[in-house]
């Protein structure tokens, strides 16, 4: 069939739309809190399924973004075996080229098993087989890179005669002496997890803080303390000496499954910090953290943050009361509404600057200390009773300013740390600094009134008590009770 003319433009303009890759994911959805809690990791699944259903969104998926931080093998460890068996029966039947590369392709796939000594054997024979094919090829110089590999981090190493030839063993012996000749690049590794076992290809190689002398190359290195594990890296050595640093506790705070979460007990600035570089290592523009707030029993707030990644901005925040493992469809459905344009309704909590969100604030307040004193009979002077009273209010207020001061002594340290310029200022973009500016001026006031209240009662308890006759005390209680917000006291018994 001709079209005419001017059909062409059209033709072409369709065939580029029809043939264009889609859209990248500008946003990423992962929890933060107790990754082993089903009620946050189905919710946060809910919402994010529930944001890659409207239009236009394209959120990275569980998988994507697990993939990104931890690739994943195409099977499990006897899938792998079983290929690298293939490949070895290609070689004995001298099918070098076809050996060649299903060896190619364990390899891809071994580098991204757990390590451990399984592992490491599976490599080690891998490519050992892949040495003595590419000799076989005659392409000497890879086959000695793939002898070299297992020689630069097992130097004594020793091939079996019952399965190597002696033109073979004879050319990895003088290949060990090389390398062990040949310069080397110091290596230190360091973690924020003191004690963490540093891997090298799959295999352990030590504890840090670690130094070695390792042959320059490329190797996949891990670090893993208990259940803590870095995520896995592709790492150059190269020059006189590489030194590097692994942040174990915020790569080991990742996890998977059920649904990605990032395990914070962190609060404020320094955990959405740790979303901030999640979301840089992961390619996106914003990350939506879900997290799970309340008391075992109860109701709880599922709240959504979405945060820019490039400056760190909160850009929304906003929450809505759920039971059980799965949150009401039409709050879920507000919450993505909000998230993505800014609407709000009804059923949502929206966080507001310089007010703390109900899921920020605790259900009931703690008691940090109650002392009772000791019991008198009846008929205690009336005088002297008060005095007791305004001794143990003092006392208690006393204590309840040294709580705040406390509480205010670490949000001060992270303002200094992270917040404060070098003229001593907060700049003006700078929401996270300034809403803890707000707190801590708050806490300054109510750690003034502690201290003016306590001297008060102090003083006229004091005074109380000189004027009055003597007799026993009266069975007087005081309890101090103290919430992030502030403190107080109280005192109960028989006047």
């Amino acid at each position: 069939m001709t079209l005419p003319p001017m059909s062409y433009p059209m033709v072409v303009l369709a065939l580029l739309l029809g043939g264009a890759a889609p859209a990248a994911p500008r946003r990423a959805v992962f929890a933060s809190g107790d990754c082993k809690d089903a009620a946050l990791s189905s919710q946060t699944k809910a919402l994010s399924d529930t944001l890659a259903a409207r239009p236009g969104e394209n959120p990275l998926s569980a998988a994507d973004l697990t993939e990104r931080l931890f690739p994943q093998p195409s099977g499990d460890f006897e899938d792998i075996h079983r290929q690298f068996e293939a490949a070895q029966g290609q070689f004995y039947e001298a099918h070098y080229t076809r050996s060649a590369q299903l060896l190619d392709e364990v390899l891809r796939q071994v580098v991204r098993l757990p390590v451990g000594e399984a592992r490491w054997k599976l490599t080690v024979d891998t490519w050992l087989l892949q040495g003595m094919t590419l000799r076989s090829l005659g392409r000497v110089k890879e086959s000695d890179e793939a002898f070299g590999n297992v020689l630069r981090l097992d130097a004594g190493h020793q091939l079996d005669p019952d399965y190597y030839t002696p033109s073979t063993r004879q050319a990895f012996d003088k290949l060990r002496k090389e390398l062990a000749r040949a310069r080397k690049v110091k290596l230190t590794v360091k973690s924020t997890l003191p004690s963490s076992e540093v891997f090298l290809d799959g295999r352990s190689v030590g504890q840090t803080p670690l130094a070695l002398d390792v042959l320059p190359g490329t190797y996949a290195l891990t670090l893993q303390k208990g259940e803590a594990l870095s995520f896995p890296r592709r790492l150059e050595v190269r020059g006189e000496e590489l030194p590097l640093l692994v942040d174990l506790a915020y790569e080991g705070a990742f996890s998977a499954t059920p649904f990605p979460c990032l395990a914070t007990s962190e609060e404020g600035a320094r955990g959405l910090s740790h979303a901030v570089r999640l979301g840089g290592s992961l390619g996106v523009e914003e990350v939506i953290v879900v997290r799970l707030e309340g008391t075992s029993s109860g109701p709880k707030w599922l709240a959504a943050t979405v945060i820019n990644v490039e400056g760190g901005q909160k850009l929304r925040e906003g929450g809505f009361k759920t039971r059980g493992l799965d949150a009401p469809v039409d709050s879920l459905a507000a919450l993505v509404d909000f998230i993505t344009t800014g609407k709000t309704q009804p059923s949502l909590v929206v966080a507001q600057p310089d007010l703390q969100p109900p899921w920020e604030q605790p259900s009931e307040p703690r008691a940090l200390a109650v002392s009772e004193l000791r019991t008198a009979p009846a008929g205690t002077s009336g005088t002297r009773v008060a005095s007791y009273v305004a001794l143990g209010t003092g006392a208690a207020t006393l204590v309840g300013a040294g709580i705040v001061r406390l509480s205010a002594q670490s949000e001060w340290a992270e303002l200094q740390k992270n917040h404060l310029n070098a003229n001593g200022r907060v700049e003006a973009d700078d929401e996270t600094g300034r809403f803890l500016v707000g707190r801590l001026e708050r806490k300054g006031q109510l750690l003034t009134g502690l201290l003016i209240g306590s001297g008060a009662a102090l003083a006229t308890g004091a005074v109380l008590y000189l004027v009055s006759p003597s007799t026993p005390p009266p069975p007087v209680t005081l309890g101090v009770m103290a919430g992030p917000e502030g403190a107080g006291a109280s005192v109960s018994g028989r006047f």
